[in-house]
């Protein structure tokens, strides 16, 4: 009898993208990339804080580049990854969320949440997916999703029905692309304490209220996503598509 052997989490000659890649969660992703092995483009609106990003990973012994690109022109966004890919691990951290009343909603506001939450993400995968397509590469796409893409929330109608959005495509595209051997998946995370959401943590009710849902008890860091955006890249989820990795604590079993 042969012992099996743990698939492994080495990423070392693969090349990453990660969006939304200049703090938070997207800058999570791409250090714990970089730290696996991986060549990691980080991508986002401002170049100085990307920039300041990214020295941060190659001054931690990691390898990586970064590109200032705003990720609602979606010309551009082709553009570059066809010129700079084929990227073999795709992690869409790139997001954007207005809160109000479902009565309130402005127009103008429902249409840039979905441009960044939606059409970015479509866009940003088909494009990586066409270039190891191409290739004859195989790959893995990460959205990063939300427990919100699996459940309501009271002032989150539009970011709500734009994670819903990106559930439903990640499933439709990893039925397309998985005889390509490219895996698509989504990682859901609950609220996770960043710069963008330090308001909701510094209001006592709201953070009453976020940490009662969570049932281990305390809100997230982005230490909590890193472990999972690398199983997703790596082959230790080789049988792991069209699927939700939820990073919630729980929020969503009930």
């Amino acid at each position: 009898m042969t012992l099996p052997r743990t698939p492994s989490f080495n990423l070392h000659g693969k090349r990453a993208l990660v969006t939304g890649a200049s703090s938070g969660i997207g800058l999570a992703c791409a250090a714990a990339l970089a730290e696996a092995g991986a060549h990691v483009t980080m991508v986002a609106r401002g170049a100085a804080r990307l920039e300041d990003a990214c020295a941060q990973i190659t001054d931690a012994g990691g390898s990586a580049a970064a590109q200032a690109l705003d990720m609602a022109d979606i010309a551009a966004l082709r553009e570059f990854i066809s010129a700079e890919g084929p990227f073999d691990v795709l992690v869409n951290a790139a997001g954007m969320a207005r809160h109000s009343p479902a009565l309130d909603t402005a127009e103008e506001d429902f249409d840039a949440v979905a441009a960044v939450n939606i059409k970015a993400a479509y866009f940003a995968a088909q494009a990586v997916a066409q270039g190891l397509i191409t290739a004859g590469r195989p790959g893995s796409i990460i959205q990063i999703s939300s427990q919100m893409g699996h459940v309501g929330g009271i002032d989150r109608a539009v970011y709500c029905a734009t994670k819903h959005a990106v559930e439903g495509m990640t499933k439709a595209m990893a039925m397309e692309w998985g005889p390509h051997a490219i895996r698509v998946n989504t990682l859901c995370p609950t609220f996770i304490r960043t710069p963008l959401t330090e308001s909701t943590f510094q209001d006592p009710d709201r953070r009453a209220w976020v940490e009662s849902r969570i049932k281990l008890g305390r809100v997230g860091r982005v230490e909590d996503i890193m472990g999972a955006v690398l199983y997703l890249a790596s082959d230790a989820a080789a049988l792991v598509t069209g699927s939700a990795l939820r990073v919630d604590g729980g929020w969503t079993a009930g």
